[in-house]
């Protein structure tokens, strides 16, 4: 069976709410989310996507444009906070000049990922965090 995807809004909407509270750098009109079905792969959860500069170019955009991908079969079935914690993982991808690029695993790391979500945690109780 072929991938199918499809607009994801809880996704969307989780993902906004993460970057007003953590990455304000984060432009949020130019961050879509969606939903695959039928994946074929075996350890992936999500991914980021982005739309390099020459892409950007060729289509006469003047920033960057990033999607955010949940594979339905592992994600959907993850806890809460578990899904909170694969999109920051997911977000804290996309870099501070938000221009098609991406930050790597050397930061993007499971230490990392947790103390953001401590950070985010924090936000939600209104506790500074900073």
């Amino acid at each position: 069976m072929p991938i199918r995807y499809e607009k994801a809004d809880d996704i969307q909407h989780k993902i906004h709410e993460l970057a007003i509270a953590l990455y304000p750098h984060v432009k949020l009109d130019a961050v879509s989310c969606i939903r695959s079905f039928g994946s074929s792969s075996r350890r992936t959860i999500a991914r980021c996507h982005a739309l390099g500069k020459a892409m950007q170019l060729g289509m006469g955009l003047k920033k960057g444009f990033y999607v955010i991908e949940v594979i339905s079969c592992r994600f959907d079935k993850m806890s809460e906070q578990d899904k909170t914690k694969v999109l920051i993982h997911e977000l804290m991808h996309i870099p501070k000049s938000f221009g098609g690029g991406f930050r790597h695993h050397d930061y993007v790391c499971e230490k990392n990922v947790e103390r953001e979500f401590q950070r985010y945690e924090n936000f939600k109780r209104g506790e500074r965090w900073f």
